[in-house]
């Protein structure tokens, strides 16, 4: 593999994780993670977080973005 095959492979990733790194923040300050259907449940010595609410935004969000970005290259 060429060094500029490698070097567009390390910068896709970068901005991949830029991204996801955008999201998490965004997403932390518009309430993700506390929203209706987010479980916790334990006492002092223990706990327990269940994302429910959260996990099912995010898939919503996820496959409206898929489709959207499959329709804009016609696939």
């Amino acid at each position: 593999m060429e060094l500029q095959g490698i070097g567009k492979i390390v910068f896709v990733a970068g901005l991949a994780l830029a991204a996801l790194g955008l999201f998490i923040w965004l997403g932390g300050r518009l309430g993700l993670g506390s929203l209706p259907g987010d479980l916790r449940f334990g006492d002092e010595k223990w706990g327990c977080y269940v994302p429910i609410g959260s996990m099912i935004v995010l898939s919503l969000l996820l496959t409206l973005i898929v489709n959207l970005v499959l329709r804009l290259f016609g696939r």
